[in-house]
């Protein structure tokens, strides 16, 4: 990861935010020029989507520095965790016809 230099120019920031539209282009272009299928496009799509949230994570938010940098990236994957664990049981009792007499 880029750092600033003594001038005080963020240069990882305009890494990150170069990077950001990139990945943000490749989406629209996967969606209006391609032709693949709808599910093939929305797993692509998403995938930008998730890379691109991590990387802000790291270029922009700065996760890792400081001294509770870790202690940051393993609260941020217990929250992921218990998100998922959350939803995906939600729509596992909501789908599956538990509650049908």
């Amino acid at each position: 990861m880029a750092k600033q230099n003594n001038s005080g120019y963020p240069v990882s920031h305009i890494i990150g935010f170069i990077a950001s539209l990139v990945m943000t282009f490749a989406a629209v272009g996967i969606a209006l020029k391609t032709n693949l299928s709808f599910t093939v496009i929305m797993w692509l799509i998403g995938s930008l989507a998730m890379l691109q949230a991590g990387m802000q994570l790291f270029m922009f938010m700065h996760v890792t520095e400081g001294k509770d940098g870790k202690a940051n990236l393993i609260n941020m994957a217990y929250s992921f965790f218990l998100a998922v664990v959350v939803v995906g049981g939600s729509i596992w009792i909501l789908t599956s016809g538990h509650m049908a007499h």
